[in-house]
């Protein structure tokens, strides 16, 4: 039986949901709000149900959007020829944080992993094939931004088959040492993520 109120219970129960948040932290959370202003509570609650209302995936690059593009597919001074692919849009935050790249970017929504059940079929490698394979697309380079973890290696060799299959014109890059093995795009610093985009390969 809970020493909390049944509201106080399920606030905490709903914020120890999120991702890298236990129950002790739920529950700072939690005591945190209750201290707040009504007002700052209700700016919260009412910036949670505009993301979900407002927010889908943009739909040329996947990526984050309100509305159907998103600002980077809408900016016409970025390069058109080359396409950075991420597995997450936290990933296209941190490599816009390094000033190296003025190209377009693709989201994949994840990384293969057969394990947890997530094939090609569960990403968007059927949207980048087709940005890339029609006779009238412009792009010259894709860049495989993938995490340097053994998902998103395998992600990266799957799709340079692929494109090497479909879109033979297109060189196909990888993101060079630089990052350490096992560890996220979004955690990088930006000097390293810097380094590693300007010393990118062919794969």
């Amino acid at each position: 039986m809970s020493v909390y109120a049944a509201p106080i219970q399920r606030l905490v129960s709903e914020l120890s949901k999120l991702p890298g948040v236990g129950n002790r932290t739920a529950q700072r959370l939690a005591f945190h709000i209750l201290r707040t202003s009504t007002e700052d509570a209700d700016a919260l609650a009412q910036a949670i149900h505009d993301v979900k209302q407002r927010i889908g995936l943009c739909e040329i690059c996947c990526n984050l959007a309100e509305g159907p593009r998103c600002r980077i597919c809408e900016d016409d001074r970025r390069d058109a020829s080359v396409i950075c692919v991420v597995e997450e849009p936290a990933d296209v935050i941190a490599l816009e944080r390094t000033h190296e790249y003025r190209g377009r970017y693709h989201v994949l929504g994840g990384a293969l992993s057969p394990i947890d059940g997530i094939d090609a079929e569960d990403l968007h490698i059927a949207e980048l094939l087709r940005r890339v394979a029609v006779p009238e697309s412009a792009v010259r380079e894709i860049v495989l931004a993938t995490n340097p973890t053994t998902t998103g290696e395998a992600t990266a060799l799957h799709i340079a088959e692929a494109l090497h299959e479909r879109a033979p014109q297109v060189s196909v890059t990888r993101l060079a040492s630089g990052l350490p093995v096992g560890a996220d795009l979004e955690y990088a610093d930006e000097v390293t993520l810097g380094r590693a985009f300007a010393g990118r390969r062919a794969v």
